[in-house]
């Protein structure tokens, strides 16, 4: 559940230098959702658009990619959020048009419709408790209140400063994180957020959580549950472009624990959903087949090491198991 915009980038270059901009769309839950729909899962968004070509967009989009719109609510009053993400030299910058968007309006009376009852995992993110004071409210009912009937709640910390300073969030995100089952975060955004340096000061402030894992960029992740930490080295990776590959990380750890995977093949498939993300400009690249991809996660550690992800992968996955290098060296 959460807001999806559609994303407005210049095919190249700058968006002063190049008037063409391609559409894209982009929101950090329905990324996760389109990852766990191509690993396999039955998965369904929930959010609210407007009346216009960009509600209809996205909707499209996500139905393509095999997720379920049941219950996606479409608001005549309000418009559909967009973003515009600009490029130089050095960095990517995004300009985001979301205020009174239609997702905004998301509110406790929206409860039902997500019927957390029926559901193995709900995923959601800081992101929400962001838009607005119903949205915000939502979360509580939803993490915090929830009834002890309903199924887990996945939370990725998803701090960001544009839509609220740090003395704002830091309290708010870190009571939702305590009130979830799962918490996804990345050590930056932790010290920022709560000035804990290191994965284990983050499992201090969230010791309940039945599975943490602190990101850590190119590094790697720590898992923490009971008692037990599980480091995994990130893959080595060509980088197109940073975005999205945070969303990708979610769906790949959900989906290996859903499958009951272990941790370290878990955090493998994540670090490889990411990787092939970062891969591309799009928050949501073509993947290759969700069984290469499976296989991928399941090597060893020695040929996990020796791998190095780069574009030409994207469709040759499965060059990468052919003695665990790299074929863009």
């Amino acid at each position: 559940m959460g807001e999806t915009m559609v994303l407005l980038t210049p095919d190249e270059g700058s968006l002063e230098q190049n008037r063409h901009v391609g559409i894209h769309v982009g929101g950090a839950e329905s990324n996760v959702a389109a990852g766990l729909a191509h690993l396999g899962h039955d998965v369904e968004w929930f959010s609210k658009v407007g009346n216009d070509p960009f509600g209809r967009i996205i909707c499209e989009f996500l139905r393509a990619r095999g997720v379920s719109l049941e219950n996606v609510a479409v608001d005549r009053t309000r418009p559909t959020g967009i973003y515009f993400k600009d490029r130089d030299d050095e960095d990517s910058h995004v300009y985001y048009y979301r205020s009174g968007s239609a997702a905004s309006a998301l509110g406790p009376a929206d409860l039902p419709h997500l019927r957390l009852e029926s559901r193995t995992l709900c995923h959601v993110s800081g992101i929400t408790a962001a838009l607005s004071a119903s949205a915000n409210d939502l979360m509580q009912r939803l993490v915090i209140d929830r009834n002890p009937g309903d199924g887990l709640v996945s939370f990725d910390v998803n701090y960001r400063p544009a839509l609220w300073s740090q003395a704002d969030a830091a309290p708010r995100l870190l009571e939702l994180a305590r009130g979830a089952d799962i918490v996804v975060v990345g050590r930056d955004e932790a010290q920022t957020l709560w000035g804990t340096p290191r994965a284990e000061d983050v499992r201090e402030i969230l010791p309940d959580a039945a599975h943490l894992v602190v990101k850590d960029a190119a590094i790697g992740a720590t898992h923490f549950a009971q008692g037990l930490a599980t480091f995994q080295s990130a893959l080595k990776t060509d980088v197109v472009e940073p975005v999205g590959a945070g969303d990708a990380f979610a769906a790949g750890f959900l989906s290996g624990l859903v499958r009951k995977f272990d941790i370290p093949r878990s955090l493998r498939l994540g670090h490889l959903m990411a990787g092939l993300t970062l891969q591309h400009v799009s928050d949501l690249p073509s993947m290759p087949a969700a069984e290469d991809i499976l296989a991928v996660s399941a090597v060893e550690d020695e040929g996990w090491a020796n791998m190095r992800l780069g574009p030409s992968h994207l469709n040759n996955l499965h060059l990468l198991l052919l003695k665990g290098t790299s074929h863009d060296d």
